[in-house]
């Protein structure tokens, strides 16, 4: 549910620079013409829900450094799991569709921070009048889909405490810092299991030295070996994003890149 109280739609002050966005700083200056004018600044909150399944996509997000945004497929039952993570590095909304279309999945924010708003039918008008904005956003829909992907494999082949190592990365790699706000629960979620079966995994990671945690935060110690411990998916997303989108540079710790 939306944080009481929250208030994404107000405006957080002058509009925030696109370098803010790694998606919108590599545009070249006439995209970037066709769209700034019409990017609003604001906040989002830890909790607070974007979309959700059967929603017109009437507005599209572009995070900033710290925001952390899942995909998220519920079910019946109430439970859901993450289909996908977006940081700086991407968007959210209408990045491929031809106008608002309904949501698939629900758009939740895990890290609270910034983002830039638009407006989906701002943003379509825009696709309209360059290819090379098509084309950007395009690439940009090609590596979030290899991601999907990838997840699913993971999600079905592989053992809990990789699948564990692979997300805390994933989010590492966005969030920019090694302290990160997020409870049991909320991984538990993420990777569609009990709470219970994430606080055995976690204590494994905190007694091999890899992270910490506590009070709603888990802290990256040892990067290197927690790369080690995760299974091929983290790398091989990353290696494809940095294929597809190659004048971003390397990916990896993406939210320390200012």
């Amino acid at each position: 549910m939306s944080r009481p109280g929250a208030k994404s739609g107000d405006s957080a002050g002058p509009n925030r620079p696109l370098a803010s966005n790694r998606l919108l700083a590599i545009l070249g200056t006439e995209d970037r013409s066709l769209i700034e004018p019409y990017l609003e600044s604001v906040t989002l909150y830890q909790g607070e829900v974007l979309y959700e399944p059967g929603d017109d996509v009437s507005r599209t997000y572009f995070p900033g450094l710290g925001t952390l945004i899942s995909l998220l497929v519920p079910m019946q039952n109430g439970r859901a799991a993450e289909a996908a993570t977006i940081g700086r590095e991407g968007a959210l909304g209408g990045i491929v569709s031809a106008g608002h279309k309904p949501a698939f999945a629900r758009a939740v924010v895990q890290t609270a921070g910034p983002a830039l708003r638009l407006s989906t039918a701002r943003l379509e008008e825009a696709k309209l009048r360059s290819q090379s904005l098509r084309e950007l956003f395009s690439r940009y829909a090609d590596a979030l889909l290899a991601q999907i992907l990838q997840s699913v494999a993971c999600n079905a082949l592989h053992p809990l405490e990789a699948r564990c190592c692979r997300w805390l990365l994933a989010t590492h790699d966005r969030v920019g810092r090694d302290d990160i706000q997020l409870t049991q629960e909320t991984l538990a979620e993420m990777l569609g299991v009990q709470r219970t079966t994430v606080t055995g995994i976690a204590r494994i990671l905190r007694d091999k030295g890899l992270i910490r945690y506590g009070r709603g935060q888990i802290t990256i110690v040892d990067r290197p070996g927690l790369e080690a411990a995760a299974c091929e998916c983290h790398a091989a997303v990353t290696t494809h994003f940095e294929r597809i989108l190659p004048e971003m540079g390397a990916q990896r710790l993406i939210g320390r890149v200012v």
